[in-house]
């Protein structure tokens, strides 16, 4: 049988077996198709917050968005975007990180700019990223300091979420959140879980996305709860 590789994805198993007028086996079709997702994730992954950034240009606001969130958000990605590039892991099982981070920043960079002016401590903070985000993603750290900052980005994510979900439940309202960004980092979560199940990445990769799960699907129903329905408009008398 003539090897059929792209990507790393082996079609000359499933193409086999369909040639042959059969349906392809478990152990045949599962890998391609995680393969598949994953790739599928990370070319959405290129957009996934685009809404988000052009909603509040749109508005030019970002009433109801925690700014510690989203702070928290790129820290995440950070440490998550290292961790994948040091373990050696498939580019399809860990691709959406770098451009998640990439708009992570940039949507950072935009809500502090609607929230002129900034005060010291939010200066701090950014200057401490700058200053420790390329030694990380560079891997010059020691591994056991690696293995707990990847350990402790379960929980940032997860804190990372709690301030936006309290806004949202305080102010019964999501403010300017992406309902569309919202529904994609849900999707995405649970897609994820899949295809690292099937690409044997290690169990605190697949807890990522199980903890992404519960919160994304707790603020995407938060937006879908505390949506206005549209005003009727009044009849005109005859």
């Amino acid at each position: 049988m003539v090897e059929m590789k792209f990507l790393g994805m082996d079609f000359s198993c499933a193409l086999g077996s369909l040639s042959n007028g059969e349906f392809p086996e478990k152990d045949c079709l599962l890998p391609l198709i995680s393969k598949l997702l994953g790739y599928c994730i990370v070319a959405a992954s290129t957009t996934v917050k685009l809404p988000q950034i052009l909603k509040i240009l749109q508005h030019r606001s970002i009433r109801g968005l925690s700014v510690l969130s989203f702070e928290l958000e790129v820290v995440g990605y950070t440490i998550a975007l290292a961790y994948c590039l040091h373990k050696g892991l498939p580019f399809s099982a860990y691709g959406e990180l770098a451009f998640l981070l990439i708009q992570a920043i940039i949507l950072v960079a935009i809500i502090y700019y609607f929230s002129q002016p900034l005060g010291t401590k939010t200066w701090i903070r950014a200057l401490l990223y700058c200053g420790l985000a390329p030694t990380i993603l560079a891997g010059q750290i020691d591994p056991l300091l690696f293995e707990a900052l990847y350990a402790s980005q379960h929980a940032i994510f997860f804190f990372a979420r709690i301030p936006q979900i309290w806004a949202n439940f305080k102010n019964k309202s999501t403010g300017e959140l992406s309902f569309l960004t919202s529904l994609m980092n849900f999707g995405g979560s649970m897609v994820r879980v899949f295809t690292s199940i099937q690409e044997k990445a290690p169990m605190s990769v697949v807890l990522g996305s199980v903890i992404g799960i519960m919160t994304n699907g707790t603020i995407l129903s938060q937006i879908l709860f505390y949506q206005k329905p549209p005003a009727k408009k009044e009849k005109k008398a005859d």
